[in-house]
């Protein structure tokens, strides 16, 4: 009897399998670490296959603690990190580079470049995004501009592309052998490729990046019935669920009305309001975005989120080195380390958290 769903957790620094009852409650958890991987500062990057390895293997650790079977999961859901891109091959199934991290700052000069021509919020109408290193739009459109060959190939129908939600999800259902090339609304919200008042790829955009509309996932909704997995330990159990990690942390936290907000710490720090069904553009540089979509209801829920320059990605970093609960403990280890106190104090850590304070009590 099916009694368990399973959720993959895949995440900035790890991968998680996790498994919950029918009451909801976390009945077993295996997770492992990837590698970081940073060829130049402001580089970051990760190996997509390690990712799929890691997986793999922590779904059959998790099954095995309890001496679980696929036949004991109704569905398997995956969230994940948002914007990191990965382009591959749909004839082998292998990535034609690392997959470039949302994190990372290589197209900075293209974001300068981009906005030269109508301003740093030229998309923000058809995305609800301001031109930003953190999207995959212009980590695509680097990947195919660089990787030798990537142009040709993808102009040739034979590359795919995907954030790691839909990397995974090709791969669990067949990969090159029928695999499923789908992504869902809240992944496709974050490329910056799409329109989010029609819910589809944007030509205009796709020209803009030179991104060809064949190696683009379907976009479907956050919960419905992808495929079925064909990998062994969980062969023939439905994938069913898809959310970018925010907005599943903003669904985990029961915001369903709106005005319900989420404040989530993780490699990042994140704040995302539900705003319904409405777009509702921010004038105090907050991010209007997807929150999530079920397939059995027409309508989409919206949602705001509190934008952060890349200087600010450190504030939510910065909470793995101490725990708020122990802040006096924290602030002797910081005069210990000349390098932390030298971060942490600075003017620039202090004025990017009063500012990020006001956009969101304004915004």
């Amino acid at each position: 009897m099916r009694n368990y769903v399973g959720a993959i957790d895949q995440g900035t620094t790890s991968t998680r399998f996790m498994v919950f009852d029918q009451a909801g409650r976390i009945v077993v958890v295996a997770q492992k670490e990837h590698e970081q991987i940073y060829p130049k500062p402001g580089w970051v990057e990760h190996d997509p296959l390690e990712i799929l390895r890691r997986t793999e293997e922590v779904i059959a650790e998790a099954l095995a603690q309890r001496g679980l079977r696929a036949s004991d999961l109704a569905a398997v859901g995956i969230t994940n990190q948002r914007e990191t891109t990965v382009v591959w091959e749909c004839k082998t199934g292998k990535p034609i580079a690392n997959a470039v991290v949302w994190q990372d700052t290589r197209v900075a000069d293209e974001v300068r470049r981009f906005s030269a021509a109508g301003g740093q919020d030229r998309f923000r109408a058809q995305t609800g995004l301001p031109l930003s290193t953190y999207f995959s739009g212009l980590k695509l459109r680097w990947l195919l501009t660089n990787v030798p060959g990537a142009r040709e190939k993808a102009a040739a129908g034979d590359l795919l592309f995907g954030n790691v939600d839909a990397f995974l999800l090709w791969h669990l259902t067949g990969g090159a052998k029928g695999g499923v090339h789908a992504t869902d609304v809240t992944n496709a919200s974050r490329t910056q490729l799409l329109n989010i008042k029609t819910l589809d790829w944007d030509e205009k955009l796709l020209a803009a990046f030179e991104v060809p509309r064949a190696m683009l996932p379907q976009v479907r909704s956050s919960s419905e019935i992808y495929g079925e997995a064909t990998l062994g330990t969980i062969a023939g159990v439905p994938v069913a669920g898809i959310l970018g990690d925010q907005q599943a942390a903003l669904v985990g936290q029961a915001c369903f009305r709106p005005g319900e907000v989420k404040n989530t710490y993780g490699t990042g720090c994140f704040l995302l309001m539900n705003t319904g069904e409405r777009l509702v553009p921010s004038n105090f540089g907050l991010l209007t975005t997807l929150a999530y979509k079920l397939a059995a209801r027409r309508h989409i829920m919206r949602s705001k989120e509190a934008w952060r320059l890349p200087e600010r990605w450190c504030s939510g970093c910065a909470t793995t080195w101490g725990s708020l609960r122990k802040v006096q403990r924290w602030r002797r280890w910081r005069e210990r380390s000349a390098t932390m106190a030298e971060c942490i104090s600075s003017p620039r850590f202090r004025d990017c958290l009063r500012r990020t304070g006001k956009r969101v009590r304004e915004g």
